[in-house]
């Protein structure tokens, strides 16, 4: 299981509640270009419409730009593989105030690329403080030990 593409803000900015592993629809060429960690997941989210569930303002660009389709779109909403009662759950999230919900990162499991997708709640600048205080006095630490 290796990460292709990782939206690493989403890590410091909400805290996660319940996450799912997602299939995603995809074109050869994008398969191709995550493959090579192109993309981008910066302000992408999930929605949620007509009981399916897309990845909206994730940015894939063309494997080969010279050989890409005239109207190939990087941006275009991709649809989200997953159960009727995962759905329901994005859905019900959706629609309470304060909950959204985030893609992590697009990893590989075996042949197939998934998409890690949380129901978050966005963090204060208390919890972010914290959460980095927590992260530095982890790395002292692993300091420390290492040059023990």
């Amino acid at each position: 299981m290796a990460t292709l593409v990782e939206n690493k803000k989403a890590h410091l900015k909400y805290a996660a509640l319940e996450t799912f592993a997602a299939g995603i629809v995809l074109s050869g060429q994008e398969v191709k270009a995550l493959r090579n960690k192109l993309g981008s997941m910066e302000g992408s989210r999930v929605i949620v419409r007509g009981g399916e569930a897309f990845l909206t303002g994730m940015t894939i660009p063309a494997y080969q730009a010279s050989n890409a389709r005239k109207d190939y779109d990087a941006e275009a909403p991709r649809k989200l593989l997953l159960n009727k009662k995962e759905i329901a759950l994005l859905a019900d999230a959706e629609s309470k105030k304060g909950l959204t919900t985030v893609p992590f990162e697009v990893y590989t499991a075996g042949r197939h690329l998934k998409v890690r997708v949380a129901i978050v709640r966005g963090k204060g600048k208390a919890d972010r403080r914290e959460d980095l205080k927590k992260r530095d006095a982890s790395r002292e630490t692993e300091r420390l030990l290492k040059n023990r």
